[in-house]
Parts: C-alpha cells; sequence; structure tokens
C-alpha cells in the first residue's frame, strides 16, 4: 500500500490524490452576486448537506492552487450573505463545466453558458430556470481554512427555499432518484452520472441492531467464497434462525442437491453451500442465506 505524508506533498499533489479518492462529490451550483449587482454562477464540488434542523448546506470555494488568489463566489457572499444552490443533472454538465471558466469580474456566466436566470423569491441572487432542484439560501458565516494556496473557505449557507422540478417526483411527491438524473465529480476531468441502472438500496439498520459479523461462526467469517458485503448482509440480521429453521433448509431442492452429491467431503460441501448462499444474497434472500451458511455446521 501507498502510505504518503501530507507534509511532502504539494498542493497539486494533494489536490490530486484527494479529488480522484474523495469521489464522487455532489456539484453546488452557486449564484451569488456583488453589491453593484454583477451576478455570478459557478460550480463547486467541495460541497455537502450537513444539518436538516435547520437546513445548512456547505460547499468551499477554494483558494487557487495556481496563484493564491480567490473567486469571485466568495467575494460575493462576504459582502452580500445570499445564494441559490442549483443542483445539475445530466442536461447541464456540459454548460455547467463552461461556467466554471474564469470570467473576468462582473462577466455574467447564466450568459456566457447559456442559462436562463429565474428570478428568486427569497433572495437577490437568481436561479438556474434549468436546474431540477433550486435551494434559495442566507449565507450565515464563511469559514477560512487557511491563507495559502489551496485553502478552503466553507460557506454555510442555510436553506430558507426549496424548488423542485415536478416532473422529478414521484406519485407520493417525493424525488425519484431515478428521474433527477445527477451528476457528480470525480478526478481530474472525470464525472459520473446516476442512472436507474447503476442504483442500488441497501437496508439502514434505524430499529433493530443486527447481530453483527462477530455473530457468525469462523467458517462464515473466513469463507472464501462469500465477500464483505455478504457478511455484512449476515450481519445485519436481527436474530440467528433456530435449528428447526436450519434443518427445515434441508428441503430445499437445491440444497438437497448439494447435500446429496458432497457426502464425505466436508471442504466442498462448505464451498457449495456458501456459493449458493452467495446466490441467494445476490437477490437479497438473506434470511436463507443465512440458514443455509449454518447449515454446513449441522452435518
Amino acid at each position: 500500500m501507498l502510505t504518503l505524508n501530507t507534509s511532502d506533498l504539494t498542493p497539486v499533489q494533494l489536490q490530486n490524490y484527494l479529488q480522484y479518492a474523495i469521489a464522487p462529490r455532489p456539484i453546488c451550483f452557486a449564484s451569488t452576486i456583488d453589491a453593484a449587482g454583477n451576478i455570478n454562477l459557478s460550480p463547486f464540488s467541495f460541497f455537502n448537506l450537513f444539518s436538516t434542523n435547520p437546513p445548512v448546506c456547505i460547499f468551499s470555494p477554494a483558494r487557487r492552487v495556481r496563484d493564491n488568489t480567490t473567486k469571485h463566489t466568495l467575494e460575493n457572499v462576504l459582502v452580500v450573505k445570499e445564494c441559490v444552490i442549483n443542483i445539475v443533472d445530466y442536461a447541464m454538465v456540459q454548460q455547467t463545466s463552461l461556467a466554471s471558466t474564469e470570467y473576468g469580474k462582473g462577466v455574467n456566466e447564466f450568459e456566457k453558458a447559456g442559462f436562463t436566470m429565474l428570478p428568486s423569491q427569497l433572495v437577490k441572487p437568481p436561479r438556474v430556470a434549468e436546474a431540477p432542484v433550486q435551494l434559495e439560501c442566507i449565507v450565515t458565516q464563511v469559514i477560512p481554512l487557511g491563507d495559502k494556496n489551496g485553502a478552503g473557505n466553507l460557506v454555510l449557507a442555510e436553506i430558507k427555499l426549496i424548488h423542485i422540478k415536478e416532473e422529478i417526483l414521484d406519485s407520493e411527491g417525493k424525488i425519484d432518484q431515478a428521474k433527477i438524473d445527477l451528476v457528480a465529480r470525480l478526478g481530474g476531468d472525470w464525472y459520473c452520472r446516476v442512472t436507474p441502472e447503476n442504483l442500488f438500496k441497501v437496508a439502514k439498520p434505524l430499529t433493530t441492531l443486527g447481530i453483527g459479523v462477530d455473530a457468525l461462526p469462523a467458517s462464515v467469517r473466513n469463507s472464501t467464497v462469500l465477500t464483505g458485503n455478504d457478511l455484512g448482509m449476515l450481519g445485519n440480521i436481527e436474530n440467528l434462525p433456530t435449528p428447526e429453521e436450519i434443518d427445515a433448509m434441508q428441503g430445499n431442492s437445491k440444497v438437497k442437491e448439494i447435500l446429496d452429491a458432497t457426502i464425505g467431503d466436508a471442504h466442498n460441501r462448505e464451498r457449495e453451500l456458501h456459493e449458493l448462499a452467495h446466490q441467494f444474497l445476490a437477490v437479497g434472500n438473506v434470511e436463507d442465506a443465512l440458514k443455509v451458511v449454518l447449515l454446513e455446521l449441522t452435518q
């Protein structure tokens, strides 16, 4: 494993390693305004949601690594403490990238990138009409993290109004994760796109306590077939099955086939039962998977 001491790296090297590793990152497409009324629009991937009560997003217009200068967005929010965080979908990504060009002070990136300015209801900066979600925010605090090249400036933006395009909502009025078509930043010039094909769910252990991986037998924990994801799913189950439930799995046709074919061959029996459990887990059948891996211990 490559081990690096951050104090030995240049800001450019640090940026490269960290932005490739800490990814994907959501994109904050921030519209701001200065005291003279000049509008600015710029994307930032040092961004996330940090609180829901109060609802607070934080994004960071870092000092330029190249020459340690600050960005117009930062200068604007220090004077006019308002912004709109526009969420970026795939249909906007090329124009959003264009808006990141370092145009001179006073240049309106809405016009340069071809976006439509939509008046906000509460704050002065306009919204991006094309954005699927627009968050009108009051900037409550700006926290500088340093004064050297690449130093961040945390902009704490409290969300006051949320605007959501109706076409990304489901039948219950909630945002449909498959419809919003989000994009995110990776390292270098790389982006990724959230599509229905690459979405998956992981159950949250909110109301129950999983037995934990440590409660599984050593042969299961050290399996050469079961993956870390498999063990995590097994460890998230609330209770171990009863001996009767485990024994009943012998009636499963696939289990019976394995047991009959591996009489006197404990090694292959364990491997094949673990492979069957892996197949069960792949389709979300955690309870039967656990019974299968525990069954080989009773034979």
